[in-house]
């Protein structure tokens, strides 16, 4: 939570999340399957109940200088409930990665219960976490089939019908392929589905793709992308 309000205080107008969910069904933001990386507990999160989970320090391994300081640590940082984030930044859009589709059940209720499904697009690289989430009111993520589909069409010149998504989310690159090309993004207009880049840290890159007709970006540094991007603006 902290790291999302520190988005928010730089200028972030969207935040991007990912989801697990814990033994009992409750969904909690946390990019690993795992608590091993990241907290002071080990083991699945699907295996953990939300009580224990509750219980680990979030903060326990967090460095921003390479392990001499740990500065986050003993600090009461938890792994924040979906929940927690939807009623912290009420108003803000929200991309939320599904990291599996077992937890697509939960998700869905979650957005129901907050009325938050007209803010938030729901994603993931798996199809079949997104099924519960491709028809009204939900926003639905292009799955990384989805997003090979349309490029490899683009790509060759062929025409692309959508397939229940609204938006992509896609890296600069892919297996070495660069993903957001021209036609890639002309077929995505096509389609009426906006194209959010992920990861762009460098205002080079980022005045690049903004030019090339992409709609936002992913980053480390919101600040920074913002303060670049109002900069082209005024150019």
């Amino acid at each position: 939570m902290p790291a999302f309000q520190l988005a928010v205080d730089q200028g972030a107008e969207a935040l991007e999340l990912d989801v697990h969910v814990t033994a009992d069904d409750v969904p909690v933001v946390i990019h690993d399957a795992t608590l091993d990386r990241t907290t002071s507990l080990t083991g699945p999160v699907a295996s953990c109940a939300l009580r224990r989970l509750r219980q680990a320090d979030a903060g326990a391994r967090f460095s921003s200088d390479g392990g001499r300081t740990l500065r986050w640590r003993e600090r009461g940082v938890q792994i924040p409930l979906l929940t927690e984030v939807l009623e912290a930044f009420p108003e803000l859009p929200l991309l939320i990665e599904i990291k599996e589709p077992r937890a697509q059940g939960a998700v869905r209720r979650v957005l129901l219960d907050h009325g938050s499904a007209g803010r938030c697009v729901v994603a993931s690289s798996e199809g079949a976490a997104l099924e519960a989430f491709r028809a009204p009111p939900f926003l639905c993520g292009a799955s990384r089939r989805d997003v090979a589909r349309v490029w490899f069409r683009a790509i060759v010149g062929m025409s692309v019908n959508p397939v229940g998504y609204r938006a992509f989310a896609v890296p600069l690159r892919y297996r070495g392929l660069p993903v957001p090309t021209r036609r890639f993004l002309a077929a995505a207009r096509k389609l009426g589905c906006p194209v959010h880049v992920w990861t762009v840290n460098d205002g080079a890159t980022a005045i690049g793709l903004w030019r090339r007709g992409i709609s936002g970006i992913l980053t480390d540094a919101p600040g920074a992308m913002r303060a670049t991007r109002e900069m082209l603006a005024a150019s």
